[in-house]
């Protein structure tokens, strides 16, 4: 597996985009949050032992937060409200602050870069702490696997208003099946490898 895309965050940690030539249109992306660092063991610890698969994928999209130990990026920005969609507004809440405009951030700009260049026709996101299976578009079908694998349930709406979100830019925008799959983050992530490897063999059989 190589790195077929590559920039520099804020702080110049490197933010990649992994794959092989022969890859599929489907992206599994890591750490959005970088207080929620689940993503990226597990998807290295996949690419360690299928080096040769023929999903994309962004291990880490946040590494200054993960450095940081916080949610947002190092401009103090919420990258998943970021994103450039018709329901982007400036919000004022720290914990929720999706920049002074939409696609303001390295970050978001890298992934939004992905998405027109390699065109996936579906994507996974890796999150925490919620313990659901979120989707937007139409990926009804995909999350009611992955939920029979990881027994999380399925909820098409977490409960609160997200503007500026990569499931509505990609999801509901693109028409790109998009999961949202919240982690536990109160058991060792090594107790996740086997449910979540499982549900990336599982994506990379749809397509």
């Amino acid at each position: 597996m190589k790195i077929l895309k590559e920039t520099l965050s804020k702080l110049g940690n490197k933010i990649e985009l992994l794959g092989n030539d022969n890859h599929k249109p489907i992206l599994v992306i890591g750490v959005f949050h970088g207080d929620e660092p689940q993503g990226d063991f597990l998807i290295r610890e996949y690419i360690k032992i299928n080096n040769n698969s023929e999903m994309l994928f962004i291990p880490c999209l946040n590494p200054d937060g993960m450095k940081l130990k916080t949610r947002q990026n190092a401009n103090g920005v919420d990258l998943n409200r970021n994103f450039p969609t018709k329901n982007w507004e400036r919000v004022e809440d720290k914990t929720f602050y999706g920049g002074e405009a939409p696609n303001s951030e390295i970050e978001t700009k890298f992934t939004a870069e992905i998405i027109e260049e390699y065109k996936p026709q579906l994507i996974l996101s890796l999150h925490a702490p919620f313990r659901t299976v979120n989707f937007d578009g139409d990926a009804l079908k995909y999350a009611e696997k992955i939920s029979e694998i990881i027994n999380y349930p399925v909820q098409e709406d977490i409960g609160y208003p997200t503007p500026g979100s990569f499931g509505t830019y990609c999801g509901v925008e693109r028409n790109i099946p998009t999961i949202t799959l919240e982690l536990d983050e109160n058991i060792d992530v090594k107790r996740l490898v086997k449910p979540v490897h499982k549900i990336f063999d599982y994506i990379n059989s749809m397509i």
